[in-house]
């Protein structure tokens, strides 16, 4: 690292002291700008880089509720509204009981130039709570999403901050969220929250368009390579939204997608995925990828080693960050890998990256592959603001378009840069690149 932004990464890390999932964040971004410095000095004589890590805002608050047996409980809120050089900040929430500060300034700093690099005028940030739903009723959900949004909504507004769904929130924490809002503030303000219901606001595609952004973004690196998803064996890490729709449309394109895991497990299943099978276990009964292997003729679970022990041409880590490390990055490459693609935010160690990278396993961050999500977030503001609605067929030609894009984006200004065929560097820079500018133009702010 240069020896000014090693400096500037030092001081990150004493002025967010114990927050290693930010920590990281940032130093994966700090490792592609060397180049940028030295041909855009006033970046540093501005303080750019500086200010741009650190958040403009960050809300921190109790959430009491009550659950079914009358008993009070508290979490804690958090919302970090990082950068808005380009737009209201936008950015999902969280439910899980990892939920801390560092894993949300982490989110806000990735979404940041996730956000940038989709063209669409929209800044960064993060949020979410350390309860967890699992296990919850509806009721309970219910109560403690309202004593969330209690607090919350003083500090969002379609032009202000737009939160969206993340891990353990979906469309009935969404509803609840976007219920309490318009009752404190009695305005039906469809453009404050997104992943919102077809039926009142929502927006086609947006359940799908994580998973599917990826797989379009896979699509496009193989097609760099003079390559296709056809006869290509595929691994899913996760089995949750983003997984199953990266799943659905491998398979549209042609790809095989031989196995998938949960935190108890994976399986493989040679024949592919049965895609009815899987959302009947996890999105109905909420079920275990056991439950799936003990249904399905021919599939086997897998309890020992993990999801990467399975041979494929391309491994799609769709669960959770540093899911995959360096001895799993190995193993991909000794066994034929050719790309890794993220639909996770930042699932992959920098060590793993780097392993990948020098064997010649083309690999795409989650700011770039996993775009699609905030993209069709942003395609669904431009809904309500225009009190529009559009087909099925229309938004997802507007996701595969912005993703090729972001595709050629990556390239391209690795070219640039004299970094031929690094996605990493090229989405890091390109995303900096954007962001930095606006703030020069906005000023000292």
């Amino acid at each position: 690292m240069d020896a000014m932004l090693q400096d500037l990464f030092d001081d990150v890390v004493e002025r967010n002291a114990g927050e290693d999932e930010f920590h990281q964040a940032v130093r994966e971004v700090f490792d592609s700008l060397a180049l940028v410095v030295r041909r855009h000095p006033e970046y540093a004589e501005a303080s750019i880089i500086r200010r741009i890590c650190e958040p403009e805002r960050q809300i921190i608050f109790r959430v009491p509720w009550v659950d079914d047996a009358g008993e009070v409980r508290i979490n804690r809120g958090f919302r970090v509204e990082f950068n808005s050089a380009l737009g209201p900040f936008k950015g999902g929430l969280r439910f899980h009981p990892s939920v801390y500060l560092g894993i949300v300034k982490f989110l806000g700093f990735e979404q940041t130039f996730k956000n940038a690099l989709t063209g669409l005028p929209i800044g960064g940030g993060k949020g979410g709570s350390d309860f967890d739903p699992k296990g919850c009723s509806d009721g309970e959900v219910m109560r403690f999403c309202q004593s969330f949004m209690t607090e919350l909504y003083r500090h969002i507004g379609e032009y202000t901050d737009v939160p969206a769904g993340d891990t353990g929130v979906g469309g009935r924490e969404i509803g609840y969220l976007f219920g309490q809002y318009k009752r404190i503030t009695n305005r039906y303000e469809s453009g404050v929250l997104t992943g919102k219901g077809l039926g009142w606001g929502g927006s086609q595609v947006r359940t799908e368009a994580t998973g599917y952004g990826l797989a379009f973004f896979v699509q496009e690196m193989l097609t760099a390579d003079g390559a296709s998803f056809d006869g290509t064996r595929v691994v899913v890490s996760g089995s949750g939204n983003v997984a199953i729709h990266a799943i659905e449309k491998v398979h549209q394109l042609g790809g095989t997608v031989v196995a998938c895991s949960d935190s108890s497990g994976y399986v493989v299943d040679e024949q592919g995925i049965d895609l009815a099978l899987l959302r009947e276990v996890k999105e109905v009964e909420r079920g275990r990828i056991a439950d799936y292997a003990e249904r399905r003729d021919g599939a086997e679970l897998g309890r020992d080693g993990s999801i990467w022990d399975v041979s494929c041409d391309v491994a799609l880590p769709c669960a959770t960050q540093n899911e995959l490390d360096a001895d799993a990055a190995t193993r991909l490459a000794k066994a034929g890998c050719r790309v890794v693609a993220e639909g996770a935010n930042m699932p992959t160690t920098p060590e793993a990256v780097d392993l990948l990278q020098e064997a010649g396993v083309r690999y795409g961050p989650g700011k770039a592959a996993n775009a699609g999500g905030v993209a069709t977030s942003a395609l669904e503001m431009q809904q309500n603001a225009s009190r529009a609605s559009w087909t099925f067929e229309e938004t997802e030609e507007r996701l595969e378009r912005i993703m090729r894009d972001i595709h050629s984006l990556c390239l391209t200004t690795a070219d640039e840069y004299d970094l031929p065929g690094n996605y990493a560097d090229g989405a890091n820079i390109a995303g900096f690149t954007q962001v930095a500018d606006a703030m020069l133009a906005l000023g000292v702010v």
